[in-house]
């Protein structure tokens, strides 16, 4: 039998630092994709939409590797004869496509977004079906699109027939969108002009366009032009279910190297009755620990134990760690939930050695706090004006009235929002002055409004940004 303290050193080993890819391709131990992701993935899908950490550019990444979209062919079926590539990404490809530098040079030289990202798709269809074409400077590929529309249509059609003779399809793929400007104006326009793109090659079968964008950018104007809804018709969003992130979290743990896979094996044999199945040298679990069971629980439970103290009135844990990392929408990224879980089977570790489960209750607390530290600084690279006008919140307790919060701005911030129209994407509805802000707030997922009219913010934002709760996880200092 493993012991309590082997549980606890191999979770902490099982469980990567971070889980982010920055754009390179995630192991394959570690693809998993919840029932609902599919949609996304699919060919005819156009436009998936998700929050910080969901897996955009994970998907992204995992998209454009033959061996990941072999994997990933078992749920799609067309991405074994898909052909990938990346038109705008996390991590740079000038030859591929320009970055913001370049983009606002190509736009201050008198090139449109349309004619831009035209060109991005030439030098994509010249790969698939090699062609000439101008492709040493950006500015030499977006004037031939400009002069040659008639040759550009030909390429098109061509291509377009060959991926037909050889029964295979082609995708482009666009990342991280944001990192196209730093205004709000701009980047509209630029991804306005995207969409169009996307939909001129919906006329050709065996061309394929797939746009990851945030919340926030999707809620804007963005497509409001004509035929836009064919591509809201496509429309996926990218959300984790609790069952979805326990399911992740098994995944991971039954896939760690050495003796911590081992380890973490023979505990999940134990609860579930059978191994987890070996695939390739990739462990994956049954079908019932990828959805809400007795099973599922059961091996929560065997980390966690059942209840958050001493007796059932504190709550579950196999239901309050995912709930009390939820933002003020109700949803939690796997991002956060496996970055807290690592910090509680540390915690534990160091504090509570000897104790029963893996997890003690009090380390998972602590881990909501190492999430809550990891989100702040995630949304301060997003936004970096959130921190700036969360700041003078520091030390209040909520939920309290919208007045409090409007009064230590006011206070803060004497002239106003003027100090904050120079950061990277300011608040986007800034006009309307504190209510704005408000409304953006909430828009993230950092601010709630209850029945009563009252602010709130989840677990996930008030521990990191420092506000208080009575009876609530406490706030970093």
């Amino acid at each position: 039998m493993i012991s309590k303290v082997q549980i606890k050193e191999s979770l902490v080993q099982a469980i990567p630092l971070t889980t982010s890819t920055h754009g390179e391709a995630p192991d394959r131990r570690h693809l998993y994709m919840p029932p609902g992701h599919t949609k996304a993935l699919r060919l005819e899908c156009n436009l998936v939409i998700g929050a910080r950490g969901v897996g955009k550019s994970f998907w992204t990444a995992a998209l454009r590797a033959p061996i990941l979209r072999e994997a990933l062919g078992k749920a799609v079926k067309e991405l074994e004869v898909t052909d990938v590539h990346v038109g705008f990404g996390v991590s740079p490809d000038i030859d591929s496509f320009p970055d913001m530098e370049v983009f606002a040079q190509l736009i201050s030289n008198g090139f449109t977004p349309f004619e831009i990202w035209k060109g991005v798709v030439l030098r994509w269809l010249a790969k698939l079906n090699p062609v000439s074409i101008p492709d040493g400077k950006w500015q030499d590929t977006i004037e031939w699109v400009r002069d040659n529309p008639e040759l550009l249509a030909r390429i098109v059609q061509d291509t377009n027939n060959a991926l037909i003779s050889r029964s295979r399809f082609g995708l482009i793929v666009f990342d991280a969108l944001d990192r196209t400007s730093n205004d709000w104006g701009m980047m509209d326009q630029i991804v306005r002009d995207l969409l169009k793109v996307v939909l001129w090659l919906k006329s050709y079968p065996r061309l394929h366009a797939k746009v990851f964008l945030r919340e926030d950018q999707s809620d804007r104007t963005i497509t409001d032009f004509p035929d836009a809804s064919k591509l809201l018709a496509t429309k996926a969003e990218l959300t984790w279910a609790s069952h979805d992130l326990h399911g992740l979290l098994w995944q991971t743990l039954c896939n760690a190297t050495g003796s911590d896979g081992e380890n973490l094996r023979e505990l999940y044999t134990l609860v579930i009755g059978n191994a987890p199945r070996s695939d390739n040298q990739v462990w994956l679990v049954a079908e019932e620990v990828k959805r809400e069971s007795a099973k599922q629980r059961d091996l929560f439970e065997a980390l966690a134990g059942p209840w958050m103290g001493r007796d059932r009135r504190r709550g579950v844990p196999y239901i309050w760690a995912v709930s009390h990392l939820a933002d003020g929408r109700g949803r939690t990224s796997p991002r956060s939930f496996l970055a807290a879980i690592r910090q509680a089977a540390e915690d534990s570790l160091e504090k509570y050695p000897d104790h029963e489960q893996a997890l003690h209750y009090e380390s998972i607390k602590r881990g909501v706090q190492k999430a809550s530290e990891i989100r702040v600084a995630e949304m301060a690279e997003d936004y970096p004006w959130v921190p700036k006008i969360m700041d003078p919140l520091r030390g209040a307790s909520v939920p309290c009235a919208f007045e409090i919060v409007e009064e230590r701005w006011k206070v803060h911030f004497p002239s106003g929002l003027s100090g904050l129209s120079d950061q990277r994407l300011p608040p986007q509805h800034a006009e309307r002055g504190w209510s704005g802000v408000r409304s953006d707030l909430e828009r993230l997922g950092i601010f709630e409004t209850m029945k009563d009219g009252r602010v709130n913010l989840p677990d996930l934002y008030r521990v990191g940004f420092g506000l208080g709760r009575r009876g609530g996880v406490k706030p970093v200092k």
